[in-house]
């Protein structure tokens, strides 16, 4: 870049990880890791064994009873499916690349952020994001030690990405930076 920053022109994003294998057909199951299945695992599309140069390309993807089949051109056939159990899959994007939606965010986005509580100070950083059923989680390193708060606009209400932090409502209790043992 020009104001000599080395920023990547593609980073490695990991959106699925590769389960058993469904059928005879070389079906296997997906457990994505993506707010876009439909776009990442779209027939045609190309994904990387994360890690490696060797490459995937969808054939086919469906939901059947909330579980996300694919199928690879590359594994056809039942045994070649299993042979690709446990295997996590990647795409290159953009760095800058955000989802759609002005309240969404990518994991990398959100790793590093400075958190800033409602009274202004700084508490932490953001170490990592847990994705469950109901909701993700920002796991918050502080002096303290680890802590867990709901990613949700009425407790992370502003998100500022350029200017590297994330502000918190009154989370009182979920920080309890004071107790150790929290």
């Amino acid at each position: 870049m020009a104001d000599g920053t080395d920023v990547p022109d593609r980073v490695e994003v990991v959106v699925g990880r590769v389960g058993r294998a469904h059928g005879l057909r070389g079906e296997v199951t997906v457990l994505a890791s993506t707010d876009e299945p439909e776009v990442r695992f779209a027939p045609g599309a190309v994904l990387r064994v994360e890690g490696t140069a060797r490459t995937l390309t969808v054939a086919s993807a469906r939901a059947h009873g909330g579980t996300l089949l694919v199928a690879f051109r590359e594994a056809a056939g039942r045994s070649a499916a299993e042979a690709l159990r446990g295997t996590s899959l990647a795409v290159e994007v953009d760095p800058d690349e955000r989802p759609h939606g002005d309240e969404e965010f990518y994991d990398r986005h959100l790793r590093g952020l400075r958190v800033i509580d409602h009274l202004g100070e700084e508490v932490g950083d953001v170490a990592d994001v847990v994705h469950l059923p109901s909701q993700d989680l920002l796991v918050i390193a502080t002096p303290a030690g680890e802590r867990y708060v709901p990613f949700v606009a009425a407790l992370v209400p502003e998100v500022d990405l350029a200017a590297g932090t994330c502000r918190l409502a009154d989370v009182q209790g979920l920080l309890d930076l004071d107790d150790p043992g929290a």
